[in-house]
């Protein structure tokens, strides 16, 4: 079977040849591997022969410059198209640490979301030209992304202590970046989509919790992330796609709430932070599709990896609505010969 057709099966609740595999290594992971093996030109999806996705992603940022402010062997100091400054390091997987804003308050806001008009240039036509069919004829599942929300707000564009205070104060602030955002990707997606480039899903990273808990209430999830949630879902439903986010930390008390207004798939299903993957199962497996739920500090540990694989696999897998990954993203930890063990095993235990 291809990726669209394992993937769609297990949209549809169907079993399929095996459970589809689909993860992301950090960058410091495939450099780790290419140390230990993995050919220089080589996709590593292609190496190990799993499940290949495509993205259409458009722009749309305020549009500034990004600068390099200093670099070393070790780590660089950038500028990104939302005015944040941030330092990453270079062999070193995990977020990077954001230094400072352009955005910090709603007037300057008000100011900058100027900057996000509607225009083909934010639109990746070249590569959609270039790919699409090769996606198409690769049997590939493709993803529209979007990019709003709280997560997106606070990591990327106005800073954690600032999202959430507004959360409280100024509410109608959030808001207003909530709907500029999710607006100008619908308009985007939607040239695409009636330009003939067609995807299976759209998909959105939105992380509202951490270890044990939420960022904020069900009340503040019900008045400010619900809505536009639903917005997005309700866009994916009228053209006959899904909708799945991608929502690391504990998020157990919003998912009743994700189901009612029709989400269809739900993506990392952090294990560490406390979400209860085979209770999600129990209660919701047969209107969501659950992608991920494999604890990523086991992945360096052979036995407790192979153990942790035994045990929530074939529960995950029943009746379709499984996707095999780790529970937020492929550490640099694991070795190369390592996850070629993994993926014989979900093979093995993933198979129907």
């Amino acid at each position: 079977m291809t990726t669209y057709e394992r993937v769609k099966a297990m949209y549809e609740h169907r079993e399929a040849d095996r459970v589809p595999i689909i993860d992301t290594p950090w960058a410091s992971t495939l450099e780790r591997w290419r140390r230990e093996g993995l050919p220089a030109d080589a996709d590593w999806r292609d190496y190990f022969d799993v499940d290949k996705t495509a993205h259409v992603s458009c722009d749309n940022s305020p549009r500034f410059e990004k600068r390099v402010l200093e670099e070393t062997e070790e780590y660089v100091i950038s500028t990104t198209a939302w005015g944040a400054t941030l330092k990453q390091f270079k062999h070193h997987g995990g977020v990077p640490k954001f230094l400072d804003f352009k955005i910090k308050d709603f007037e300057s806001w008000l100011e900058i979301k100027k900057r996000m008009t509607l225009d083909d240039s934010r639109i990746p036509w070249e590569r959609l030209k270039r790919d699409y069919a090769k996606w198409r004829a690769e049997g590939r599942w493709i993803i529209g992304t979007l990019w709003f929300g709280f997560d997106v707000t606070h990591s990327w564009e106005i800073g954690t202590e600032t999202a959430l205070i507004a959360l409280m104060e100024e509410p109608e602030w959030i808001r207003d970046m909530y709907e500029c955002s999710l607006r100008l990707d619908l308009e985007m997606l939607e040239r695409v989509w009636d330009a003939g480039y067609r995807f299976d899903e759209i998909n959105w990273p939105d992380d509202m919790g951490y270890k044990g808990s939420q960022f904020f209430s069900l009340k503040t999830f019900r008045e400010l992330e619900k809505p536009y949630i639903k917005r997005a879902i309700d866009w994916a439903h009228d053209r006959g796609i899904y909708a799945r986010l991608h929502s690391c930390g504990n998020i157990m008390p919003f998912v009743p709430e994700l189901v009612e207004i029709g989400l269809d798939g739900l993506n990392p299903l952090e294990v560490k932070a406390g979400m209860d993957v085979p209770g999600l199962k129990r209660t919701f497996g047969e209107k969501l599709l659950f992608h991920g739920g494999i604890n990523a500090v086991l992945w360096d540990k052979p036995e407790l990896i192979k153990q942790q694989i035994a045990q929530t696999v074939p529960v995950m897998k029943q009746n379709g609505g499984y996707i095999f990954a780790s529970d937020h993203s492929i550490p640099e930890s694991v070795s190369l010969k390592d996850f070629a063990a993994i993926i014989k095993e979900v093979k093995q235990v993933g198979r129907y």
